[in-house]
């Protein structure tokens, strides 16, 4: 009989997790130096269980698992102290955050420095930070993570720095066009909102705006038919 593949005391995060038969948890989880990994963690929901009130959104684990099929087995589940709690609004940014990494990470494809970028944005939300910056750097990185070309500083049609001070159109899979050639069917922005992307830096409410246009164009376009739940409820909350 193949020995089973054992891995001990990994970095985590864990994204979701539903009921599985009657006594159990399927966890869908972000580790370090795996990626996105299914598991099974084999008696979490008796009253008794040492996993109960341990495998919950945004508390840094280690997991222990064995297994070499597409659903592993937990085996170890250890709680490496808490952030400051995410409440209200901030709490649905960090379940949108792993909404994205739910449906656009490929299983088992390790990103490390994603991991540290995701890690350090939970504890920035915790603390109150702009969600409105720390959403949009998630999702540059993210996207730029995968491989998807996201090209903010030059125009690709001139193959020149982008100007602040002129108007281009973005299109998806190639990048900001300026000039009368600019196709129509891409996302208007203006060449300082796309310098302040690069730069990371969203305090302009213009920049603001049209950065959530851009990204959320972006990442539609990469999800294909999937929906984003938590982008709908972020909506609906905002319009209260």
């Amino acid at each position: 009989m193949r020995e089973k593949a054992r891995h001990d005391s990994q970095p985590a995060f864990v994204l979701h997790s539903y009921p599985f038969r009657e006594t159990s948890l399927i966890v869908e989880a972000y580790t370090r130096d795996h990626g996105r990994i299914a598991s099974v963690a084999r008696g979490a929901r008796r009253p008794r269980s040492s996993l109960r009130g341990v495998l919950l959104p945004f508390q840094p684990l280690l997991l222990s698992w064995t297994g070499r099929r597409e659903l592993r087995t937990l085996t170890r589940v250890e709680w490496q102290g808490a952030y400051a709690p995410i409440r209200g609004q901030a709490l649905i940014c960090g379940f949108y955050l792993n909404e994205l990494l739910l449906k656009l990470l490929p299983r088992e494809d390790p990103h490390e420095r994603l991991f540290e970028i995701y890690e350090g944005t939970l504890a920035a939300l915790g603390d109150g930070a702009d969600q409105s910056a720390l959403l949009r750097r998630f999702e540059l990185a993210l996207l730029r993570e995968l491989g998807y070309a996201v090209i903010l500083d030059r125009d690709v049609e001139r193959d020149e720095p982008v100007a602040r001070e002129r108007r281009y159109v973005y299109v998806v899979e190639r990048g900001p066009v300026s000039g009368d050639g600019a196709p129509r069917n891409g996302v208007e922005l203006s060449g300082q909102t796309l310098i302040d992307m690069q730069s990371g830096i969203f305090t302009s409410a213009v920049t603001q705006q049209q950065s959530k246009a851009l990204m959320r164009t972006l990442i539609n376009h990469y999800l294909g038919s999937q929906v984003l739940h938590t982008r709908q409820l972020l909506r609906d909350l905002q319009e209260l």
